[in-house]
């Protein structure tokens, strides 16, 4: 099978050439694993493969592994991957979120200015658009079968021990960069957390066979 990997933006290529891969631990590597057998068998049965990346207040972390999760697939060319978010309930994609993936090299246009605001974050010149917005996670944007609930969260995975649809339930937890809002180390966390949240998802997808 022949894959075609779509060329990201050169400053996003910067940011990846700074992942860490050797230093994903044994430990993360198998709770990563469920996630690389579900994106595997779909790709085997030549199914469509989508993830929904949840949270509690679907502002941060799902966010940025919803973001990484489809520039992923793009860079290592696997195709028919939709990637969503959702939170427990809804409040607004929070704009260091935001600024972290501009200055890691994604191009974002706000195209709706409102108390939840909606992105356009592209990762490449000919791809489409992500569209960010805070939703819950069950919300019409998103999927309502066949897809993989994967709760970055520990709150959210235990406020939610039913994720209807979902063919797949996988906890991927990360911690909450919002404890460092407002302090001196705020935008380092939020770029640290991105960071390993896009080493790690690339790992996942670096492990799939096509």
């Amino acid at each position: 099978m022949i894959t075609t990997k779509s060329i990201l933006f050169p400053e996003i290529q910067k940011t990846i050439e700074d992942f860490k891969i050797t230093a994903i631990t044994a430990e993360r590597k198998a709770i990563l694993q469920p996630l690389v057998e579900f994106i595997q068998t779909k790709v085997n049965e030549q199914k469509e493969i989508r993830l929904n990346l949840i949270c509690t207040h679907n502002s941060r972390r799902s966010h940025l592994s919803q973001v990484w999760a489809q520039t992923a697939s793009a860079y290592f060319g696997i195709k028919n991957v939709f990637c969503y978010s959702g939170g427990t309930e809804a409040t607004a994609l929070f704009p260091v979120v935001a600024k972290t993936l501009e200055n890691q090299g994604f191009k974002i246009k706000t195209i709706s200015e409102t108390n939840n605001p909606i992105y356009a974050i592209k990762y490449a010149e000919n791809e489409h658009p992500i569209i960010g917005f805070s939703k819950k996670y069950d919300d019409p944007f998103n999927p309502k079968s066949e897809f993989a609930a994967i709760m970055t969260c520990s709150q959210a995975d235990g406020g939610c021990p039913f994720i209807e649809g979902a063919q797949m339930r996988i906890p991927i937890t990360f911690e909450d960069p919002k404890a460092f809002d407002n302090t001196p180390q705020q935008a380092e966390k939020y770029k640290e957390r991105s960071l390993q949240i896009a080493t790690e998802i690339f790992y996942v997808f670096s492990q799939i066979k096509q």
